[in-house]
């Protein structure tokens, strides 16, 4: 792993970001969490490797507020695409 930021999907709809960083803050720093709202998914960035790497391998696949976690390394965000003309 590479980075800090880790993505969390699978996430209840009602989950807030203070739970998620409750639940993070086990295995380190947390610097950062954001969920997207209504769709099920957010991010927290973690202040090491290390500490990113461990929550990682901690808890993806655990079940968290009624829903099993998929937790991985965030991908950089995709170069939006433009579609049609302009005239």
């Amino acid at each position: 792993m590479r980075g800090t930021k880790l993505y969390v999907g699978n996430l209840s709809y009602s989950v807030t970001s203070e739970q998620l960083e409750g639940l993070f803050s086990t295995y380190g720093e947390v610097r950062e969490v954001r969920i997207i709202e209504r769709k099920g998914f957010g991010f927290v960035e973690m202040s090491s490797q290390a500490e990113a790497e461990q929550a990682k391998e901690a808890l993806n696949g655990t079940e968290f507020e009624g829903r099993t976690l998929t937790v991985d390394e965030a991908r950089p965000p995709r170069a939006k695409r433009r579609s049609g003309y302009r005239a």
